[in-house]
């Protein structure tokens, strides 16, 4: 592969809903460049994108996957995502590398909802420059004029059209350039079609019309009606592109090769080289990408090879890295040895000299660095760009393993599996001892499951979680427990007389005593304080932990011989079983706190669905085309709400999940949750 100047890089990533050819499309510009000589197919499960193998089972994109194009002198790192919406995080670490956008969407589906999380996530990666490309038009019921409307609807009428499709479904037989008047049917250049001319020349009126009005000097003479040039309108559309007042729409069909090598030219001469481009740190301030400028890398991404090891992704926001350099980072303060330096293409590392400012390679093996990470030239350098904006995962998955030898192998593994994709969560509930993995959703876990499997060799079953309840008393009741044992030699005898009382949420527990008379010996207070302490954890009710209560040691006796520490911490242990039962014992639940976003057209049915799901809406607040519900709801009923909100939303909601409080179950659910528990341990389960 040949070395590029910075200006001659474009770091684009692209992205769009699920199954709209995205990685079709990859493989066909490799091909059309003359990078394959044959060019893969998804369903033969060998497209240079989609190499791994969990993406040929399941027949789409998982990771994000670095497609270098080498185009008319120009080094194009196309990056291809995934666009199903458990695999988001991939999409977001793409954009943070990335300088510009390419927007997929279906030409017979039109927009969609990843079409629109898209347009949102590049919105939100500073503004990126964006193309939108009209793919898949060899399809039935194809309507790329039908899908461009629908575009100007949704985004805006900075949209604007750069080429149209020659015919249409099975008709389809190439593309017009609307600037320059040409055609060409694949490769080849051919005359415009009689029938187009008035459909190019009011596509190009609305391209002119909406270039200009990105230019206050072009715009005064459009409206006096001069005739604009082709070498402006272009310099023009390039600053409009930049600035983001103008997004050009494409058509392509990578399976007929109709559209690419244009795509390939406009994303070459309109879409920005990264120099220039501004990165915003966490103190405020920004690094510019510049070749004169410090070595800065920023690690966007972090895979595990199997033959190579452990894969840093990184862009180069500034200088120069070359293998030979010790980079230092900030964050673990450590320096990394490099050894090599690759361009990464699908699963194939191409060994480069250099990696110049603005380009996107990988180093392997590196000991201290991780996602998110800064590589910096001086070990006294500060740098911390603002973290990578990882969506916030929901999904709750309780992970048991098959064996004894998955268990020990198991919290290794799942270090390596958080560690490349950062929006896995894991953590051992301590109230009910589950490791739980929080996801984006279940196809996230469900390949994560496999990859353990695959990867690291550990078998794991996959269940909801258990939730966390707790137990607590409404009443106050006294308890009385004597633990007496006679078998031959010292005996046990402990007694106790205790009085249990509810505190406030959220007090925990206290103890308290009142014994006068020395009834029971001073020595042996210490063991029923303990006794109760030890069985607060599994309390007698449904064997979670027993909270916000006080328990007052008010009598009791004891033997000049029996008695002992043991026996009187077997005392205090039954005499809290008892009480609580007799306080008209209640099971607490987690609340969680809800933020929802959701189109404003999808408001009724979220709000009905939360009321079903024993929650309340506080409050509700428009943010334009969508609406913010501020809610709370069970834990119970909420542990997998991203399938259900995807459902009512068409896969346009959004929402965040934290703990707020706990709070008392209804009776009628408690005494469903109780039968539950008692058919589950008659039935041999815990």
């Amino acid at each position: 592969m040949k070395d590029y100047e910075s200006d001659r890089l474009r770091n684009v990533a692209l992205m769009g809903h699920g199954s709209c050819g995205k990685s079709t499309l990859a493989e066909a510009l490799l091909f059309a460049s003359g990078a394959l000589s044959r060019m893969g197919r998804v369903e033969d499960r060998n497209t240079v994108s989609d190499f791994d193998e969990q993406e040929h089972s399941h027949q789409y994109s998982i990771s994000s996957s670095m497609i270098p194009i080498e185009w008319a002198g120009h080094r194009i790192n196309l990056i291809d995502t995934p666009g199903y919406a458990d695999f988001e995080g991939e999409v977001v670490s793409a954009a943070a590398a990335a300088d510009a956008a390419l927007i997929a969407v279906d030409a017979a589906s039109g927009v969609e909802s990843g079409t629109e999380v898209a347009w949102q996530l590049a919105d939100e990666a500073g503004g990126l420059p964006r193309m939108l490309l009209v793919t898949r038009l060899d399809r039935e019921f194809s309507d790329f004029r039908r899908v461009f409307d629908q575009l100007r609807d949704r985004f805006g009428t900075r949209l604007v059209p750069l080429a149209l499709p020659i015919g249409e479904a099975q008709e389809l037989a190439g593309v017009v350039d609307v600037l320059a008047g040409t055609a060409h049917r694949g490769a080849e250049p051919c005359e415009v079609p009689e029938e187009m001319a008035d459909a190019v020349a009011e596509a190009r009126e609305l391209l002119v019309e909406s270039v200009a009005e990105s230019d206050d000097d072009l715009l005064g003479r459009y409206l006096e009606g001069e005739t604009i040039g082709d070498d402006e309108l272009t310099a023009a559309l390039h600053a409009g592109v930049a600035e983001g007042t103008v997004v050009p729409v494409l058509p392509v069909c990578a399976t007929r090769d109709i559209g690419l090598r244009t795509l390939l030219d406009e994303v070459v001469r309109l879409l920005p080289s990264p120099l220039g481009r501004e990165h915003r740190c966490e103190d405020g301030g920004t690094i510019v990408t510049s070749a004169e400028g410090p070595f800065v890398a920023h690690v966007f991404k972090t895979t595990a090879d199997p033959f190579v090891g452990h894969l840093s992704f990184m862009k180069v926001l500034s200088g120069q890295l070359t293998p030979d350099m010790h980079p230092h980072n900030p964050r673990s303060r450590q320096a990394e040895r490099l050894g090599h330096l690759y361009v990464q293409r699908g699963k194939e590392q191409i060994e480069v000299p250099a990696l110049v400012a603005g380009d996107i390679g990988v180093a392997a093996k590196l000991q201290a660095t991780s996602t998110g990470d800064v590589l910096t030239a001086a070990a006294e350098a500060t740098v911390a760009l603002r973290p990578i904006p990882f969506p916030n995962s929901t999904y709750r998955s309780a992970l048991h393993p098959h064996s004894k030898d998955d268990v020990d192998k198991l919290s290794s593994a799942l270090h390596r599996i958080t560690e490349q994709d950062p929006t896995i969560r894991v953590e051992r509930d301590p109230d009910t001892h589950e490791t739980v993995m929080t996801t984006l959703g279940e196809a996230q876990v469900t390949v994560a499951v496999a990859r353990l499997a695959k990867v690291y060799g550990v078998a794991v079953d996959v269940e909801a979680p258990r939730v966390p309840y707790r137990e607590t008393i409404s009443a106050p009741v006294k308890a009385e427990y004597k633990h007496k044992k006679q078998s031959g030699g010292h005996g046990q005898y402990g007694h106790v007389v205790i009085e249990l009382s509810p505190l406030d949420r959220g007090e925990g527990f206290k103890f308290e005593d009142r014994v006068s008379g020395g009834t029971v010996p001073r020595q042996f207070i210490p063991a029923v304080e303990k006794g109760i302490a030890e069985t607060l954890p599994a309390g007698p009710l449904a064997h979670s932990p027993v909270v916000d209560l006080r328990v007052t040691l008010l009598d009791g006796s004891s033997h000049s011989v029996d008695s002992s520490e043991m026996a009187f911490k077997t005392a205090a242990s039954q005499a809290l079983k008892q009480g609580v039962l007799g306080a008209q014992p209640v099971l607490l639940e987690p609340v969680m706190r809800m933020r929802i976003r959701v189109p404003s057209a999808s408001l009724g049915d979220v709000m009905s669905d939360v009321s079903t799901k024993r929650g309340h809406v506080h409050g509700v607040e428009a943010d334009g085309d969508i609406t913010v519900v501020e809610a709370e709801a069970p834990l119970a009923e909420v542990q997998r709400y991203a399938n259900d909100l995807r459902a009512l939303t068409g896969g346009r909601g959004r929402f965040d999940l934290e703990f707020d409080r706990y709070v008392e179950v209804p009776a009628h659910v408690q005494q469903g949750l109780l039968d539950a528990l008692r058919t589950a341990e008659a039935n041999g389960h815990s």
